[in-house]
């Protein structure tokens, strides 16, 4: 399925409650930006935020999954976003500095 406008426009009114965000069409999903910094994509009706070993138990403590690009067998430094985050501007705020602050580090590693 590939992305529609409609959740491109529910994203960036969502995550602009935080910081001023741009998107970018790649690969049939979207790259997130905030301050020229990718540390979000979102794929299908699926939004990842970028992980490192400093927020990824985060994610994995609520059961979200990893993204693996389609036909590709590689598990890639984004986990799934909880629902629930998306509703709560402070948790989403905690959440989003976060992936930036990985983003910027480029301290990205491999999901055990």
């Amino acid at each position: 399925m590939a992305m529609t406008d409609a959740f491109q426009q529910f994203l960036e009114d969502t995550l602009n409650r935080v910081c001023p965000v741009t998107t970018k069409r790649m690969f049939g999903g979207l790259g997130i930006y905030c301050d020229n910094v990718m540390f979000a994509l979102a794929n299908d009706s699926t939004l990842y935020f970028k992980v490192d070993d400093s927020n990824r138990a985060d994610y994995e403590s609520r059961g979200m999954r990893a993204f693996l690009p389609l036909g590709t067998g590689r598990v890639m430094p984004y986990y799934e976003v909880p629902a629930e985050v998306l509703d709560d501007v402070d948790e989403l705020r905690r959440w989003m500095y976060k992936s930036i602050e990985v983003s910027r580090n480029g301290r990205s590693t491999k999901p055990k």
